[in-house]
């Protein structure tokens, strides 16, 4: 287990430092979002061309059949989104528009993904070159090769959303709260079985935790129900691709909103209530339904 993490922490470090090839170019409130949504591309690129490589072999041509993928929890990428074509285009002015047009075909292959992933990549401001480069450096590293988890795209996320936050300062706490705060909030929680709501639930690292907690206690990950929603469009998306990647079936709301004008859940009744901020004391008597609380 030691040797796993240590080579954990040397992964996520290299992630990082390939974003850092941006900075200078645009701020990391803009280029978070790039990052984030490269790794995500490049993640279930590397998982999809496993399983596509297995049904290869396999000899039986099932290996474009889009059950095939999704009968295992792996996102179908059809083949002008795979990480081969995005690795050719990577020093080509098009380069920007050809992960734009990946992100999309995804999307509408991948029902819980519409309208969830970055396609901002084409745009004048996002210096070409050095997309390129770090298109470079991810076609470099097999993700994969680091753990056939979904938690590994998670834990880099993780890290990444933490250096985001150290070079944010105060502005980040809308999208990240410390793991240390999370894992004490769901240790004192205990979220074994039932409703688990987030009112202002950021990247979804409230939600991620719960599951961590549930499944280091024997539990079934599917006891759980997850709820939550965030005013903020880029973080409410950042969460459903956080998510989606680890097999949390989760309910944010159709679209971003605030929670005290806007409740994308007005008739929910939780048994567990969760947020990083007093945002809790606002919530309507109805609204919570036999639960614990406990505030950071």
């Amino acid at each position: 287990m030691a040797d796993k993490n240590i080579t954990t922490i040397g992964f996520e470090k290299q992630i990082w430092d390939a974003a850092c090839v941006l900075r200078g170019n645009i701020d990391a409130s803009e280029y978070k979002s790039v990052v984030l949504g490269l790794i995500f591309l490049k993640y279930i690129s590397d998982r999809f061309e496993i399983k596509y490589q297995e049904l290869v072999d396999e000899g039986d041509g099932f290996e474009e059949d889009w059950d095939e993928y999704v009968a295992e929890n792996i996102f179908f990428v059809p083949e002008n989104a795979r990480w081969s074509v995005i690795s050719a285009a990577a020093h080509t002015p098009e380069i920007g528009t050809v992960i734009d047009d990946a992100m999309r075909s995804i999307e509408k292959e991948n029902s819980r993904l519409k309208d969830i992933l970055p396609k901002n990549f084409a745009r004048p401001e996002l210096d070409k070159r050095r997309l390129g480069e770090v298109v470079d450096l991810f076609t470099n590293i097999q993700m994969i090769e680091h753990g056939n988890s979904k938690d590994i795209l998670g834990r880099t996320y993780e890290y990444c959303l933490s250096k985001f936050a150290e070079q944010e300062g105060k502005l980040a706490g809308e999208f990240y709260t410390p793991s240390c705060v999370v894992r004490t909030l769901v240790e004192v929680l205990q979220p074994y079985n039932g409703r688990v709501y987030d009112p202002c639930c950021g990247s979804g690292g409230m939600f991620v935790q719960s599951s961590k907690f549930i499944e280091n206690h024997g539990g079934n990950i599917k006891s759980i129900s997850v709820y939550g929603q965030d005013s903020n469009p880029t973080t409410w998306k950042m969460a459903q691709m956080n998510l989606a990647i680890r097999g949390i079936e989760a309910d944010l709301g159709k679209f971003n909103a605030d929670t005290f004008f806007n409740d994308c859940h007005p008739q929910l009744k939780a048994d567990f209530i969760m947020a990083n901020e007093a945002v809790i004391c606002g919530l309507t008597p109805e609204k919570a339904c036999n639960f614990k609380e406990f505030a950071a």
